[in-house]
């Protein structure tokens, strides 16, 4: 499925810069399971980038085959014009992914110390420290900090040296929220540096705030491509909230047009009695406000609004499910 500003973004880039990240119709199975079909993605120099998908979207094994740790079946994953494998190796990605643990009896010092030193256009291991917020952590045993914490060690290690791609993968999870701002305001200097950001996350305000454009996969596939207001724009709905003093039967409300929803809360009044708040999201709300007055309603504090990020995704990806998968299709 290709959006407007999947178009809009591929035309702009053809006489720019090459891609730093090439996937050409690449598909990869698990057996029965198809957890990427036939994906076509570019991602160019200095974008940040959001990777949203349900559950079983094939976010994971999409990070995967880019970082090279698994093969393709079907296709070609390019970094940098080569291989994942050559691209890492001169020193071109960092990633912090999910799994894995990190090295025990090492301090945390000793640790960074070590990735920086491995890479080949390494930064000063105090900027590295700082940077990452971790400095007052230097001393500490790895296998003692907490959750954060070892989030916090895993982003120094993803930016122990001038990475032109960052790649991570839910990277704020066990955070507090100081750590996370933190974090953010490292990514976007890595950005404004020319660098590539490509972050996925269960955090949607995350993406909303801080990409500059979102990926949305389903089924192993882009299911919508742009920035935050384009994929907002495109799940086409608008929220309608408002009070009501009078009963007012369901069903009626139900019948209103355009409505791809309903919620009705009673506010902890008695059954048949006191106020109640409706919340409706509709594919055109001017419709549904005129038929609504035309029920003989009197709505009080009435608002349009435009869906968050989090309600637009939840729609685009319901839609995209009323469409028969095959088990074949389904991604992991």
């Amino acid at each position: 499925m290709t959006t407007t500003a999947t178009t809009t973004t591929t035309a702009a880039h053809r006489a720019g810069p090459a891609p730093v990240v090439s996937f050409q119709r690449v598909s990869k199975s698990y057996g029965a399971v198809r957890a990427v079909a036939e994906l076509h993605l570019e991602l160019y120099p200095g974008e940040t980038v959001a990777l949203l998908g349900p559950n079983g979207a094939g976010k994971s094994s999409t990070l995967d085959l880019l970082l090279g740790l698994r093969h393709p079946d079907a296709g070609a994953v390019t970094l940098f014009g080569t291989t994942p494998q050559r691209a890492i190796a001169q020193g071109k990605v960092g990633a912090m992914l999910q799994s894995g643990g990190l090295m025990e009896g090492v301090k945390v010092r000793e640790l960074v110390k070590l990735a920086r030193d491995l890479h080949p256009r390494g930064y000063p291991l105090d900027q590295i420290l700082a940077t990452a917020g971790i400095t007052d952590l230097a001393e500490r045993m790895v296998d003692k900090l907490s959750g954060g914490q070892e989030q916090r060690v895993r982003f120094a290690l993803a930016t122990a040296g001038a990475n032109d791609l960052i790649v991570l993968d839910e990277p704020t999870t066990g955070m507090d929220v100081s750590s996370r701002q933190t974090f953010w305001g490292a990514m976007r200097k890595q950005a404004q540096q020319g660098r590539t950001v490509l972050f996925a996350t269960h955090y949607l305000e995350e993406a909303d705030e801080i990409a500059d454009r979102v990926i949305v996969l389903h089924r192993g596939r882009v299911l919508a491509d742009g920035t935050a207001a384009e994929i907002k724009a495109r799940a086409g709905a608008r929220r309608v909230t408002f009070d009501l003093d009078e009963p007012m039967d369901r069903t009626a409300l139900s019948g209103l047009p355009f409505l791809t929803s309903l919620t009705v809360s009673d506010n902890g009044s008695a059954a048949g009695s006191g106020r109640r708040t409706v919340r409706i999201q509709t594919q055109d709300a001017d419709a549904t406000v005129h038929a609504l007055y035309g029920l003989g309603c009197y709505p009080h504090n009435l608002e349009v609004s435009g869906l968050g990020l989090e309600a637009a995704f939840i729609a685009l990806t319901t839609a995209s499910d009323t469409t028969p998968a095959t088990a074949q299709e389904t991604a992991r």
